[in-house]
């Protein structure tokens, strides 16, 4: 093995060849048994050694051995080049160690991480000091789509029905809003539906505690004929329990061939049928069917569809303790609002702790974040978040935009898009997870907000506060009237209001809709900037306002989307002659 240091390619080339010539000739290592002296070392390699760190002596040592080794076998020099070239590096920039591997640190996914309160602690003080003099909400949505409106189609039945094939007996599962199901088609005398009780609702109302039987009745009687109770008749042949009752479990989304060619032959059976049990559910033509959200599909004739419009926009009209406590309410909104001519927002926070417990998603509360939403799954969900194989992805599910927006979000949201401090919010939302100190921010950003507790007092919502689908009414009426409104997580209470909403004002929603997966790497951004912020968040505000006049497609929601299926066309200028 021939060794030497500071050498260059052509004088190492030339050392080499005159020791292969004369073997006589030999180069010492220290510690050497011979007394030969070896020459003096230059001075460049004195400095050398005196300023490096005694652990890279051992080092160096074994990379020049290499590189003599490489350089006897000069044809294998490309292929190792690369190998050369990154250890080199690593040894002078000192990541390099021959005691440990290199430790890689892996960053996580932009806007996988819930990073939202320290962009708004970077950008408070640019939000402060932004009062724009002109409120968006004086400004906002002024356009009109191709100078057409729209306007609810007049019901044109002449109020003959042909004879009942029977009573439908329906029970609707969850909340409010899959409490408005659809009903009609069969050609069947429709019995008041009846509500589960619901693990995570748990409420007890029944129909007539939530919606005005009487003008539902009324409303639909030029379409369906609709009683308050099963006959007694009937009640007395199934022993008075409705559960005896032949119950249809109907797929979702079925379509309407489904409800001809399966449930009407059975509606319709003869007495004269073999088995005894269809003989006795044909003679009295009694059908239930359980649970009853979301069982008809959207891709139906256009008569269904505007029957639909009529009994969710029209004939579900809330009791009259709801009705006038809500009207009560909006009152005081436009009059908080006085000086914005009574225009307010409204904004649907799903931040409940179920809503937080069931996205899935991690926020900033630590280890006592963790266990209650691990208690709260387990309350709501027995078991579904821990069953074998199920893996749970924070990040991703953020990425995707399935994480609820917090307050401190939806602050920085409606600033970047023009309301300003002066703006009256109300909001629409269950407790709030993590209480006052979640709130915070937002108040900070729009101390104006309000919540129907802060609108009403304890006597006037306590015939309400036990019944969650209750107080949900009240807040879906204050949304229903607003000037925006604001979905924040989706489901069925921000669905039907968009529809409900375009039934009322011409077929245009006024909704924004933020685009959360584009919000998650925004909020991830240390290096955000209020100006950048700003101007993303009016392009959002933008398209909002052009998909606020979206019309149906076939696979779309008639619940969002009542044009054209179930209203008419309307020329401005004709309608304002």
């Amino acid at each position: 093995m021939i060794m030497t240091h500071g050498v260059d390619g052509g004088g190492g080339k030339a050392m080499i060849s005159q020791a292969e010539r004369d073997p006589s000739i030999q180069i010492r290592l220290p510690g050497s048994s011979h007394s030969s002296p070896s020459p003096p070392p230059s001075p460049s390699l004195l400095r050398s050694k005196s300023s490096e760190p005694p652990s890279r002596t051992f080092a160096h040592g074994i990379s020049w051995i290499v590189l003599s080794v490489i350089l006897r076998r000069r044809r294998r020099i490309l292929l190792l080049a690369p190998v050369i070239y990154i250890s080199c590096m690593l040894f002078h920039m000192h990541k390099a160690s021959f005691d440990a591997g290199p430790t890689i640190h892996r960053r996580p996914a932009p806007g996988s991480v819930y990073r939202s309160p320290q962009v708004y602690a970077k950008l408070r003080a640019e939000i402060d000091a932004d009062n724009a003099t002109a409120d968006a909400i004086s400004t906002i949505w002024k356009r009109s789509y191709k100078g057409v409106e729209w306007k609810p189609c007049v019901n044109k039945s002449n109020g003959v029905l042909p004879e009942s094939n029977g009573f439908i007996f329906i029970e609707a599962n969850g909340g409010l809003n899959q409490q408005r199901t659809s009903v009609g088609y069969l050609n069947a005398t429709l019995v008041i539906p009846n509500f589960h009780y619901h693990s995570i609702w748990k409420d007890p109302s029944k129909f007539g505690d939530i919606y005005d039987e009487e003008y539902f009745i009324s409303t639909l009687a030029n379409d369906v004929r609709v009683v308050d109770t099963v006959p007694e008749y009937l009640m007395e042949r199934f022993d008075y329990n409705l559960t005896n009752v032949y119950n249809f479990r109907v797929k979702a989304w079925a379509p309407t061939s489904y409800y001809r060619d399966s449930v009407l032959p059975k509606l319709l059976e003869e007495k004269a049928q073999v088995l005894e049990v269809f003989v006795v559910f044909s003679w009295h033509r009694v059908i239930r069917i359980s649970p009853f959200a979301n069982r008809l599909s959207f891709d139906a004739p256009r008569a269904i569809q505007k029957f639909r419009c009529l009994a969710n926009n029209v004939a579900l009209r809330f009791a009259k303790p709801i009705l006038t406590q809500g009207e009560t309410l909006v009152k005081k909104m436009k009059k908080l609002s006085a000086n914005n001519t009574g225009k307010y927002v409204s904004v649907h926070l799903r931040f409940e702790e179920d809503m937080v417990a069931f996205s899935c998603c991690v926020f900033d509360g630590g280890n006592q974040e963790k266990q209650d939403m691990i208690a709260a799954r387990e309350r709501g969900w027995k078991g579904k978040f821990t069953k074998p194989g199920r893996v749970i992805r924070p990040g991703a599910n953020r990425l995707n935009g399935k994480c609820p927006l917090t307050p401190l979000e939806v602050g920085l949201i409606l600033r970047g898009m023009g309301f300003n401090k002066s703006t009256y919010i109300y909001l629409a939302s269950g407790p709030i997870y993590g209480g006052n100190r979640t709130m915070a921010p937002l108040l900070e950003m729009f101390p104006n907000l309000q919540t129907k507790e802060m609108l009403a007092s304890e006597e006037e919502l306590a015939p309400f506060k036990s019944f969650s689908s209750r107080m949900a009414a009240l807040d879906y009426t204050v949304c229903l009237h607003s000037e925006v409104f604001v979905t924040t997580q989706g489901g069925n209470f921000p669905h039907f209001l968009m529809g409900h909403r375009r039934y009322l004002f011409g077929g245009h929603s006024k909704t924004i809709r933020p685009d959360k997966r584009k919000l998650a790497v925004l909020f991830d951004n240390p290096k955000l900037s209020w100006r950048s912020f700003k101007h993303q968040m009016l392009i959002m505000r933008s398209h909002s306002d052009s998909k606020g006049f979206e019309l149906k497609r076939s696979s779309d929601s008639i619940y969002i989307f009542p044009c054209p299926d179930c209203m008419c066309r309307r020329n401005r200028t004709t309608a304002t002659t």
